[in-house]
């Protein structure tokens, strides 16, 4: 069996059962469940995955990797060859309504992301193993709200289930991991405050473009114009020095909807 992972693919081959059977349980599976693996590499989880679930659909970029796991003959596991983003951009509905449970190279983590919650039919519930830093990032609450949060958070709820030492991977990388877990994953956030997905995401990242500054200096050129900034802000109740950081996303959802009102975009 070949073990030895490519480090020019971000492979880091899970050692750690407790974190196979930490994925599982934050997965919450059924014997009816499919479940989409992403990278599943030597086939760590994935049979301890095959034992619960209906069908798994393994996307393994690695072709040495797919073929030695399509060998090993599980009657319920299909592998797919091929890079996750082009495999999305080309079967979308591979993910529609499913759980996805991975242990995903840390490089695909933010447009992995950004796919999945903003697919037409998103996955029901998403389980990773993913740099610690960044799931931190991921759960942030003001003073300390950051884009990928609100980008996380606008569309699912998530919760870091543990956090995973290096020595849980081979080879151990630099930084410690987590298992992080998206619940709740739809565009409810939008529907109910009646707000475009694209425009909103706009607004926020205009303002983290310049996120040390005073918010009412970003949003002037969205607003058009300082005073009409100025006038969302103090219609949303906000404090015109505050900056983006500080602000909750439903904060961000009434500041969106009043630069709408104060300015000429339709």
């Amino acid at each position: 069996m070949i073990t030895e992972p490519k480090k020019s693919l971000g492979q880091y081959l899970l050692l750690c059962g407790w974190v196979v059977d930490a994925l599982i349980e934050a997965a919450q599976l059924s014997a009816d469940d499919t479940v989409v693996e992403i990278g599943p590499g030597t086939g760590v989880l994935t049979k301890p995955l095959s034992q619960r679930v209906k069908h798994v659909i393994a996307v393994e970029k690695d072709d040495a990797l797919a073929d030695t796991l399509a060998g090993q003959n599980i009657e319920n596991l299909e592998v797919i060859k091929g890079d996750i983003l082009d495999v999305l951009k080309h079967q979308p509905d591979i993910i529609a309504g499913r759980k996805i449970v991975a242990n995903i190279p840390y490089y695909l983590t933010s447009r992995l992301l950004r796919i999945l919650m903003e697919a037409d039919t998103p996955p029901q519930r998403v389980v990773l193993t993913i740099q610690k830093e960044v799931a931190e990032r991921i759960v942030a609450v003001p003073p300390d709200m950051n884009l990928l949060a609100l980008s996380v958070q606008a569309y699912a709820r998530p919760r870091i289930v543990a956090d995973v030492p290096a020595e849980c991977f081979a080879p151990p990388p630099d930084v410690d991991s987590a298992i992080i877990l998206l619940s709740d994953i739809s565009d409810n956030f939008f529907t109910k405050n009646g707000l475009d997905a694209q425009f909103f995401f706009t607004v926020l990242r205009a303002a983290f473009g310049q996120k040390r500054k005073q918010l009412v200096n970003p949003l002037s050129a969205i607003a058009g114009g300082k005073q009409k900034a100025l006038a969302a802000l103090h219609a949303a109740g906000l404090d015109p020095h505050i900056r983006p950081q500080e602000l909750s996303l439903d904060q961000w959802a009434v500041l969106v909807k009043e630069i709408l009102k104060n300015s000429s975009r339709p």
